[in-house]
């Protein structure tokens, strides 16, 4: 499997830190609606930059952290760490109390493959969770300091969610239909809460523009965009007159029959 944002580029530590940013809150809030997890066996699936597998450390009674490239997964914080691909590998052995996995689905092109099997790792009762965003939306741009800039930065937008990320894989409206994949897998009691919220300028989530265009700069050249407007966008969204929506971001719960 090849990930649109590889863990080896420079700007991969950076990605890691926004998303922790913008995206714990809610994930945390979610997790905590699960139950107890004290003595339960947890698996953080694409587990990033190790901020939820950390949370779910203090909490659970063994915690796996997998991902295709744990570059950036600390050691020696609580849990056990795995490279694990989950496109050409089974899912870690079994059962589990909780699978987790944020930002991770969307980019598979295995994504309807790959949730059954998850569903299936889990023991009587556990909960699979999956949070995903849902990026189809346009219009990013609620405010700045100048039409350029917001035409530049929507532009920036259609071309990634139309153009770039569909083919590499992505699917930017997935995650509306992971709560019927969960159903279809034999999950019951089935939820999804909705969360977004506006970011500004030099903010973490406004930052995120700036490191997927670095991390994706070649694919904006190939279809057209110019060194000097990528240059241009970079540090619009530096600029705090700069507000632009967030994604909607999905969490969905499931549970396997107890």
């Amino acid at each position: 499997m090849t990930y649109s944002f590889n863990n080896d580029d420079a700007e991969a530590g950076d990605r890691h830190n926004y998303l922790s940013t913008v995206c714990d809150e809610f994930s945390f809030a979610r997790l905590s609606t699960v139950g107890s997890l004290a003595g339960k066996r947890c698996l953080e699936v694409g587990a990033g930059g190790g901020s939820v597998a950390a949370w779910l450390a203090d909490r659970a009674g063994h915690v796996l952290a997998t991902d295709i490239n744990p570059k950036h997964v600390p050691d020696g914080a609580g849990y056990e760490v795995l490279r694990h691909d989950l496109v050409t590998e089974p899912v870690p052995d079994g059962p589990w109390h909780l699978i987790h996995a944020r930002m991770v689905l969307l980019h598979i092109p295995e994504r309807r493959e790959i949730l059954p099997r998850l569903a299936a790792a889990l023991a009587p009762g556990g909960a699979l969770v999956i949070e995903d965003w849902d990026t189809s939306f346009g219009k990013l741009v609620l405010d700045a300091p100048d039409a350029r800039t917001a035409d530049l930065v929507n532009d920036y937008q259609d071309t990634l969610i139309q153009t770039i990320m569909p083919s590499r894989g992505n699917d930017p409206g997935w995650a509306t239909e992971v709560g019927a994949a969960m159903s279809a897998a034999g999950l019951v009691d089935v939820d999804t809460e909705i969360h977004a919220r506006s970011w500004r300028g030099g903010s973490a989530g406004a930052m995120l523009i700036e490191v997927n265009t670095r991390q994706l700069w070649a694919d904006f050249l190939n279809v057209g965009w110019t060194e000097e407007r990528l240059d241009e966008l970079c540090q619009a969204v530096a600029d705090p007159r700069l507000v632009v929506r967030g994604h909607f971001a999905y969490s969905t719960i499931g549970y396997r029959p107890a």
